[in-house]
């Protein structure tokens, strides 16, 4: 009888440690998808003296909303036009060369709510040759916070990278595209860029405190976003992949000990 309860009694305790398992890769896939929802900036690849259309999506990971939002434009991109989101004010700052060099999206209204995404597009001339557009961004939330997404690949808080190459993926229909979409833009060009350039005088931030805040900002942050980020998702998935392991053989172990005794 006293074999049979403890039996009873590892077997218990066994079914309990196993059914740590799912619940611990549970939160590893839960964590996964929230670490996933980073701003990002599509195409992924693109082709050299191509007029692309890029994306910017913005997800809001916090309980409040976002409101603003500003893209460091890398460097060799030219910036031409943007398509205007209603509800949101558009500012374009410029270097001393006349380069547009950070856009920033302004809620006039209430902004990005928590569980919604919003998505920005411009239009921007590609290099002539291959490169690597890293897209620095910087997401301010209605408490006050900002969330700079400048780190590299693998960190908490990584910037998208579009690869600028004369072989992207899909070489062909990509080619077509961009060579479509180059017909296109050409005629309207001149006369949007010039539309753009009034309304940049109007709008930047040669003379609005706030704009030139947000430039300060991404200027002291643009030297960090070249070092190492500490990969803080894939750290925790090891660690609680490694905690449910070593569970699962301290359960194993018990189960043996206690059978060896026995017999």
């Amino acid at each position: 009888m006293a074999m049979q309860k403890k039996l009873q009694h590892l077997s218990a305790m066994l079914t309990k440690t196993m059914a740590l398992v799912p619940a611990m890769a549970a939160f590893l896939l839960l964590f996964a998808g929230i670490a996933s929802a980073h701003v990002t900036v599509k195409p992924g690849s693109t082709a050299p003296g191509a007029w692309e259309t890029y994306t910017i999506k913005v997800p809001v990971e916090k309980e409040i909303p976002t409101v603003k939002v500003a893209l460091k434009i890398p460097e060799g991109l030219d910036f031409k036009q943007y398509r205007a989101i209603p509800d949101w004010k558009v500012e374009l700052t410029k270097d001393s060369s006349d380069r547009i060099t950070v856009v920033t999206w302004t809620a006039e209204g209430e902004g990005i709510l928590p569980g919604e995404f919003q998505q920005f597009e411009f239009v921007a001339k590609n290099p002539d040759g291959d490169a690597e557009l890293a897209w620095d961004a910087f997401q301010y939330y209605s408490d006050g916070s900002i969330v700079e997404w400048t780190g590299g690949e693998g960190s908490e808080k990584p910037h998208s990278i579009t690869q600028v190459t004369s072989q992207p993926a899909g070489a062909d229909s990509a080619s077509q595209h961009s060579h479509d979409h180059d017909h296109d833009q050409a005629a309207a060009s001149s006369s949007e860029h010039e539309g753009e350039e009034n309304h940049a005088g109007e709008n930047g931030s040669g003379n609005d405190p706030q704009a030139a805040e947000t430039t300060a900002a991404i200027s002291d942050t643009a030297q960090e976003s070249s070092a190492p980020g500490s990969s803080a998702a894939n750290t925790w998935t090891i660690l609680l992949s490694s905690a449910a392991l070593l569970v699962s053989l301290i359960a194993l172990g018990i189960t043996i000990r206690s059978t060896k005794k026995s017999a």
